[in-house]
């Protein structure tokens, strides 16, 4: 295959795992059909072989990718926040913000697949590549998190801590979606989100989170 071809086939092949990143955070995995992730990429449903080995091979790797960008996110500085503590400490704080928000919430296609993904991986069978890939995910945002708060400053965040963290705010995230309409549902998102921060002074525009992009 010309070398223009293969760069073709991989640019192809991303574009499809990006829809269905999107697609399956949405809607949920069980919901997509291959027809409607490819058209979603721009491509028709009979170029799927050349991409992928099933439907399970693409939604695993379609999880995976929507665990890295939650990753690249925290690593993205506030601005004004470039260097230093101050940098780190930011990020982690608008890392929290940012997921306790109402945009991150009415957003899923967008959020964290922990949140998006968890029932799916739950109801799926022990072997199923997306049971894998969720898994595998997970410890790498646990791990991201607990190195994150250590470098804001955080020395007694360890594993532990970072469980409870991340079990907190994900549940928080899938009830305020649960009740998302009813007020409760922004109330549950402030009680979690002033929890986890507390009085943290470095929060970007901690009165507007709401209002954030997550």
């Amino acid at each position: 295959m010309p070398r223009a071809s293969r760069a073709e086939a991989e640019r192809h092949r991303e574009q499809v795992i990006a829809a269905t990143a999107k697609l399956v955070r949405t809607h949920g995995a069980d919901k997509v059909s291959v027809p409607q992730a490819m058209a979603a990429a721009g491509l028709t449903h009979g170029g799927f072989y050349r991409h992928f080995a099933s439907k399970d091979d693409l939604i695993a790797q379609a999880c995976s990718a929507a665990f890295a960008e939650r990753l690249a996110d925290m690593e993205e500085p506030p601005d004004g926040e470039d260097t230093g503590e101050d940098r780190d400490h930011g990020v982690r704080a608008a890392f929290l913000a940012t997921y306790l928000s109402a945009p991150h919430r009415d957003n899923p296609g967008l959020g964290c697949a922990a949140a998006a993904l968890a029932v799916d991986a739950a109801r799926a069978e022990p072997g199923d590549p997306l049971k894998g890939a969720f898994g595998e995910g997970l410890r790498k945002l646990i791990d991201a998190m607990e190195r994150t708060a250590r470098k804001s400053g955080d020395t007694a965040a360890d594993e532990e801590s970072v469980l409870v963290e991340l079990s907190t705010m994900v549940g928080a995230l899938v009830l305020s979606r649960a009740c998302a309409g009813d007020d409760l549902s922004d109330r549950i998102l402030t009680a979690v989100r002033d929890h986890v921060l507390g009085d943290d002074e470095h929060t970007p525009g901690r009165q507007d989170t709401s209002e954030t992009a997550g």
